[in-house]
């Protein structure tokens, strides 16, 4: 890996001497500039205009051009030689959370190596005292005529330099959100946080590719081979406004499911309908069952009247019957086995209290009938 820059880290009393490495590089096609008519190459030649040729490389310096027209030369010595702290050193100002520096400010990241065996210690204590604190170092450069602000963090067991732009470079962001108040309703912002989260189930950054720069390979391949340019199918233009945000957050949830299936454990969440401003209350049960039920409890308490009456008629005519007999010819109208045993009894009046609990009506009238006249029995045995 070629070095950028070399010079040494200032770190209190402690010094680093330290290489930089580019730590990134940008993949794409080369492309010329070329005549159209012919595809002839064309080239930009260095043209002086005092003499009207073309100079050579060797011979361009920097000038600069100030307001009343006159013209400074910079030589590359010139530049060399400028009273720059940060020309060789890389001075540790201070130590602040990463949460403090916009990451609108980073520019381009360099890794930092040791420049000699006597320098790993140091710089593996300031490696580690960054991770330990969480903290990063804030300095200054000065990198190819220029001196930038930059931070050194740690990236992967290794010190990265990365370089910023000045606060007074960036430029406001005023007037440019929406200067009107928006309300954002609690169900649209839970449906579009449930929206965030389907999408970033088991996202890996890796996977994310140059697709344009594989268009522009696939375009060169065949103008090589002198076949048909490949295109893609137009697609749908974008809808310019959105009249429903409910449902738009609601489409592109069920989309993003299906187009991926094993990130679709966030489940829609329940919202309201658009417009409403409250969820919706439960409504009563119809009131159809309710007068079913009074109907049914009806029938039953009068076929329980009628069975009760025909067992008094019964008793009157026949025989008189024993306290055990008549007790058994009334427990025979309800079930179809005589329960003999005190568990049978059990079970027998249990089976009334289930059927009684049906009807309120029933209940009471089934009570009246069959639990007093078995009293006198009782007794008389």
């Amino acid at each position: 890996m070629q070095t950028t820059w070399k010079g040494t880290i200032s770190f209190g009393l402690v010094s680093i001497p330290v290489h930089l490495y580019s730590a990134t590089k940008e993949h794409d096609v080369p492309l010329h500039q070329v005549h159209a008519k012919d595809g002839g190459r064309v080239r930009m030649k260095r043209y002086c205009e005092e003499e009207e040729k073309e100079v050579p490389y060797a011979e361009i310096a920097k000038g600069y051009e100030s307001p009343d027209g006159r013209t400074v030369t910079l030589t590359d010595e010139d530049l060399a030689d400028l009273p720059l702290p940060s020309k060789k050193i890389i001075d540790v100002l201070a130590f602040v959370d990463e949460g403090e520096i916009d990451p609108l400010m980073f520019s381009k990241a360099y890794y930092v190596g040791v420049a000699d065996k006597a320098a790993s210690k140091p710089y593996a204590l300031l490696r580690d005292a960054l991770v330990e604190s969480g903290q990063i170092a804030v300095t200054k450069i000065a990198l190819r005529s220029r001196e930038s602000p930059a931070v050194l963090r740690v990236h992967d067991g290794t010190l990265v330099l990365q370089t910023c732009i000045w606060p007074d470079e960036v430029r406001p962001a005023a007037g440019i959100a929406p200067e009107e108040d928006v309300t954002v309703r609690p169900q649209e912002l839970r449906m579009a946080r449930s929206l965030m989260e389907t999408l970033s189930e088991d996202f890996d950054l890796e996977q994310l590719h140059d697709d344009y720069q594989q268009a522009l390979q696939q375009v060169i391949e065949a103008r090589l081979q002198g076949v048909e340019v490949p295109h893609e199918e137009e697609a749908g233009e974008a809808p310019d406004n959105v009249i429903d945000l409910m449902e738009a957050l609601r489409s592109s949830l069920r989309r993003a499911k299906d187009a991926h299936p094993e990130r679709s454990g966030a489940e829609e969440p329940e919202t309201e309908e658009p417009g409403a401003g409250e969820p919706v209350e439960e409504q009563p049960p119809p009131r159809k069952r309710a007068a079913a039920k009074k109907a049914t409890a009806t029938r039953t308490a009068t076929a329980t009247k009628t069975t009760a009456t025909k067992t008094t008629a019964t008793r009157t005519t026949a025989t008189k019957p024993s306290a055990a007999t008549s007790k058994k010819s009334t427990t025979t109208k309800k079930s179809a086995t005589a329960p003999k045993s005190a568990t049978e009894k059990k079970s027998t009046a249990a089976t009334k209290r289930t059927a009684a609990s049906k009807s309120t009506a029933a209940k009471k009238s089934t009570t009246t009938t069959t639990t007093r006249k078995p009293a006198t029995p009782r007794k008389a045995s």
